[in-house]
């Protein structure tokens, strides 16, 4: 379990993040036309997984935003944006923001993505949905950069995320 905070307040995950050096563990993701995804289906490019609370907060808004600009000079990378969203929520927001260049995935079904990757917060406001972070995994599924932001208002490092594949 990782300790951080919302606006200060202490809250936990229900586990800890994959570590730098570790196999991603795969997943069951639902896309914004329905389909089901899975880690497998990203096999042989370099993953940023973009994971957050909701779609419709502003920090979370921003890092998709900035996610998409950043991933658009990137070879063979795919951007993979988790929350518990509804896959519409996600859908309408994509098309009003016209983010073209990341991939939005919803946990809504069971939450497993969440308990998988340690991310399901356990207690406080947002009880149920994901911290806030960001995985980078090669081509092969391991992951190369880590990290759970401390406080769930502040934005990833953005940075030290795309550094790896520069």
């Amino acid at each position: 379990m990782a300790t951080i905070t919302f606006n200060g307040n202490p809250v936990e995950t229900i586990g800890t993040l994959p570590k730098v050096g570790e196999k991603a563990p795969n997943f069951k993701l639902t896309s914004q036309d329905l389909s089901t995804k899975t880690l497998d289906d990203y096999k042989g490019n370099r993953v940023i997984l973009n994971i957050f609370p909701s779609i419709d907060t502003q920090v979370c808004a921003t890092s998709v935003r900035k996610f998409n600009e950043k991933a658009t000079g990137l070879d063979n990378t795919k951007v993979l944006c988790i929350s518990r969203d509804l896959p519409f929520a996600q859908k309408r927001f994509a098309d009003d923001e016209g983010t073209k260049n990341v991939i939005n995935l919803s946990d809504f079904k069971e939450g497993s993505f969440g308990k998988e990757y340690g991310v399901q917060l356990t207690n406080g406001a947002f009880e149920g949905l994901h911290s806030r972070a960001v995985l980078v995994l090669d081509e092969e599924g391991t992951v190369i950069h880590s990290q759970q932001v401390g406080d769930i208002t502040e934005e990833p490092d953005y940075l030290s995320a795309l550094k790896p594949l520069l």
